[in-house]
């Protein structure tokens, strides 16, 4: 792990994986809730860094850190978000054809995973979701599209997102939901959260009305009418 200074009150720790940020962050939080890591007012991750924000002795905190040795060893697992979502997406057939399967089988594909939040950006209540097996990876469209609506269920490289709200964006986009990821009027305004956990619930809805990923029925797949279970804020959809 590397320690650098980041102005003059913030750490930025860099690690070589995904996993080990998943792992030092978890290590993070613990020690954080235990009292040991001293005043730190924000712990940030990101793809191969965790920022520590508003540290009051920096230098202190850096040499806490320094004999810490980062594995990739399994974090400690969040509360479970289930997002319903209609699989009609514009790119659901590009990408069961890069997956080698029919797009029926895409949809079973994505919804079978667990996935974890591995981080946020791009745009609040935007979370970059782990645990796409690497031979599911898919690239970015070759031209991003101007406008994606929010709620579009998407992938590309190792992740899948959820677009918060309508935005330029060059994902492949598999289907939407209605789940409102962020929302400053909610206590947390974003569902998706670092160590979050999701799974994606394939369901028949109607496209929606200010735009759909693509205007078409539902397809005919095999789905379940389930509740949401809003695991973040404990309340339903």
């Amino acid at each position: 792990m590397t320690i650098r200074p980041f102005g003059d009150h913030a750490l930025l720790l860099e690690v070589a994986t995904g996993d080990q940020v998943a792992a030092l962050y978890s290590r993070l939080l613990a020690e954080r809730e235990r009292g040991r890591l001293g005043e730190v007012a924000e712990i940030v991750p990101a793809a191969r860094t965790v920022l520590l924000d508003g540290v009051a002795q920096p230098h202190e905190m850096a040499a806490l850190l320094a004999p810490w040795r980062v594995t990739g060893a399994e974090p400690v697992a969040g509360p479970l978000l289930e997002i319903p979502t209609v699989y009609d997406g514009a790119d659901l057939a590009e990408v069961a054809a890069h997956w080698g399967v029919t797009p029926e089988a895409a949809v079973a594909l994505h919804s079978r995973i667990e996935y974890r939040v591995a981080f946020c950006g791009f745009s609040p209540g935007f979370g970059y979701l782990t645990g796409l097996p690497p031979e599911r990876e898919v690239p970015r469209r070759a031209t991003p599209r101007p406008v994606v609506p929010a709620g579009s269920v998407s992938v590309a490289g190792p992740y899948t997102g959820v677009y918060p709200r309508s935005s330029p964006g060059g994902w492949q986009l598999l289907g939407r939901t209605a789940l409102v990821l962020w929302d400053t009027g909610r206590e947390p305004a974003a569902l998706l959260t670092p160590g979050v956990r999701v799974r994606f619930v394939p369901v028949r809805g109607e496209p929606l009305g200010c735009g759909s990923a693509r205007d078409a029925p539902a397809r005919d797949l095999p789905v379940r009418d389930a509740p949401v279970r809003d695991a973040a804020t404990g309340g339903g959809v």
